[in-house]
């Protein structure tokens, strides 16, 4: 017995992909191949293998106990509409080319329509201290049972109308809630478009203040929350022009930048060369924009200090206290 388990009708906009699954069961194991019937009808069956279509067609196949396979289409275009069968025989004339099988193929079919994909225009405006974010679907297009607003996994806004024109409003500024922003479309199949709020780098110091000890390794880290991620990450110090950044790996520098965060190692700390600000700068599609972390070395010795004071404290008071004791006048003592 062989038959599909995905879904025996299913819809795809073009760009999209298509998964279909199919088992067969049977001693011994039987074989498992594709076959395709377009929508023209002077068109017939031809049989799918693995990297057909421009290799945009994927077969996987697995031959354990049972037979399993999966074929999947990428980039879907209107031409990859039609039936789709899958055949599965175990009969060892199946692919003879002049002997008829004995077991006929079994035979398992789901038909797949693959739907123009509608356009959809997103822009971005600002009107008095809020963010409005709107989508338009260009005809022609499903019918639409409603609108999403996601950002991320999260949904921001839904309603039940029809309209092709949806809108989000943000309370706020462009810079506090840049991000990529999903509309969706309540179709059969679901239709989705996306909207960008792009702002300059909103650099953040992880610490204003850091503090290091002589002789250690200093590390002053920097953050981008915004979007778009940031392309260059440049770090120099307080005094420096901004044409002679600190280059990574001269003298005791270190820095590691990955996407939205840069870290700025100093070995070997000194208190004289050191101390100061230091700036980083991050660069975007959008712009620029930078933030200013102050290091400050302390003495190794420094944690002492305060254990020195207190014993100097306690000497002061004791030596007070013996000389007193010394001036005291006989009698004194006596009572």
């Amino acid at each position: 017995a062989g038959f599909i388990k995905s879904p025996l009708s299913q819809k795809r906009l073009t760009q999209d992909s298509v998964e279909l699954y199919c088992e067969a069961i049977g001693s011994p194991i039987p074989e498992i191949q594709w076959w395709f019937e377009g929508n023209d009808p002077n068109e017939t069956y031809a049989q799918l293998w693995d990297g057909a279509r421009q290799d945009r067609v994927r077969i996987n196949a697995t031959y354990n106990l049972h037979s399993t396979s999966t074929i999947s289409i990428a980039n879907l275009t209107a031409d990859d509409s039609g039936m789709y069968e899958c055949r599965a025989s175990n009969d060892p004339d199946r692919n003879h080319l002049s002997k008829s099988p004995k077991v006929k193929w079994i035979r398992s079919q789901a038909n797949v329509f693959v739907i123009e994909r509608p356009d959809i225009k997103g822009h971005v405006t600002e009107v008095s201290g809020k963010v409005v974010l709107a989508c338009n679907m260009t005809a022609p297009h499903p019918a639409i049972g409603g609108h999403e607003w996601l950002r991320g996994d999260k949904v921001l806004q839904t309603d039940a109308d029809s309209s092709a024109f949806t809108t989000y409003t943000i309370e706020g500024k462009k810079e506090e809630h840049s991000g990529v922003y999903e509309c969706v479309y309540k179709t059969s199949p679901v239709i989705k478009g996306q909207v960008n709020i792009s702002v300059p780098p909103q650099v953040m110091a992880y610490k204003k203040s850091e503090h290091g000890n002589e002789g250690d390794t200093g590390v002053l880290t920097c953050k981008n929350p915004s979007f778009p991620p940031v392309n260059s990450w440049v770090w120099y110090k307080n005094g420096q022009e901004v044409s002679a950044p600190i280059v990574n790996g001269s003298g005791r520098y270190i820095i590691k930048s990955s996407g939205n965060k840069t870290e700025l190692r100093i070995l070997k700390l000194s208190i004289e060369e050191d101390t100061g600000d230091y700036h980083c700068n991050a660069t975007n599609s959008d712009g620029f924009g930078g933030a200013t972390v102050n290091l400050r070395v302390r003495s190794r010795l420094a944690a002492l200090w305060p254990f020195l004071g207190i014993v100097a404290e306690v000497l002061i008071l004791v030596t007070i206290i013996f000389i007193y004791e010394k001036r005291r006048k006989p009698d004194e003592v006596l009572d």
